[in-house]
């Protein structure tokens, strides 16, 4: 069924671009609405083109995405890519997904998101979303419409068939992209399988599949990204989810990029943020930037339905 959606889309963009404003709950929910028609249309492997800027993670920094989108180019002309961990640790997780899901509703064709292993239910209540939803509106009824959208987000992307775009890494369960639109990936992130690899797995120095300290999806060595892009045709694969000082970082002979958009990450570690851009002809350019000035964020002025 078509949903109607009577809020004006490009409204919320414009003042969501200019302040961290905190919309409606009653935007959020027909926005949610929207863009989740718009998912559930999209498979797990979303198959884009270049030119393209392609982004890793962004946390609820809302200044630093801003930032972001002046290195980067106004979203509403440019092509972007992010892969995931929108929400939780900054200040503005709220207004970065209700913003980037607006975008996602008015450039569907140039804006494309991918799922972070932050994007759960479960990892939400523990790292700041659930607090934030509910100081800012006094329920949570946003939060629950949102956290419901999360499910529905595609896992992972190809430019071109040439670049890998996930969150996490791979998967031993995984041999071929054709794997991957096979999974049923709506519902939240379970703790163990093929979904929670792509979204939790990191690459590692040493050879071979290892066990991983995050608790969660596994480590995977040289030999893994070389044998999973030959097979698969690849350059290479971009990923996110791991803080790198630089913003980005090659690993694996420059079969595996990390990503990383969120500077001087949870306001403290110093780190610069970067973003990829490929051109038609493929070059590769990172640009690197610095976190942008910060400001409080605003609350509205409901009391909480009931208190936890």
């Amino acid at each position: 069924k078509q949903t109607t959606c009577t809020m004006d889309v490009g409204e919320v963009i414009e003042k969501l671009m200019k302040n961290p404003e905190v919309v409606s709950d009653e935007t959020v929910l027909q926005i949610c609405d929207a863009v989740k028609e718009l998912f559930t249309n999209e498979e797990n492997v979303v198959h884009v083109t270049a030119p393209i800027t392609i982004c890793g993670d962004i946390h609820g920094q809302w200044n630093d995405l801003i930032e972001l989108f002046r290195k980067g180019g106004d979203p509403r002309e440019t092509k972007y890519l992010f892969m995931g961990d929108y929400v939780d640790r900054g200040d503005y997780s709220l207004e970065c997904i209700v913003l980037l899901f607006a975008l996602k509703l008015k450039y569907k064709d140039t804006i494309t998101l991918l799922r972070g292993n932050h994007e759960s239910l479960e990892v939400t209540r523990v790292y700041g979303f659930y607090d934030e939803c509910l100081q800012k509106y006094g329920n949570l009824n946003a939060y629950n419409c949102i956290t419901d959208t999360f499910d529905f987000i595609p896992l992972t992307a190809v430019v071109d068939n040439r670049i890998f775009a996930l969150h996490g890494g791979l998967s031993p369960s995984i041999n071929t992209i054709d794997d991957i639109n096979k999974l049923d990936r709506n519902r939240d992130v379970p703790h163990s399988g093929e979904v929670c690899d792509l979204l939790w797995s990191d690459p590692d120095d040493r050879m071979d599949w290892g066990n991983s300290a995050r608790g969660a999806g596994y480590t995977f060595g040289a030999d893994i990204s070389k044998k999973w892009n030959q097979d698969n045709g690849l350059d290479f694969i971009a990923r996110a989810h791991q803080l790198t000082m630089e913003g980005y970082n090659w690993v694996h002979d420059q079969q595996v990029v990390t990503v990383f958009s969120a500077p001087n990450y949870c306001y403290r570690c110093g780190n610069q943020a970067a973003i990829l851009y490929v051109n038609e002809e493929f070059d590769l350019e990172f640009t690197q930037f610095d976190p942008a000035p910060r400001r409080e964020p605003q609350v509205l002025r409901r009391t909480p339905d009931y208190f936890l």
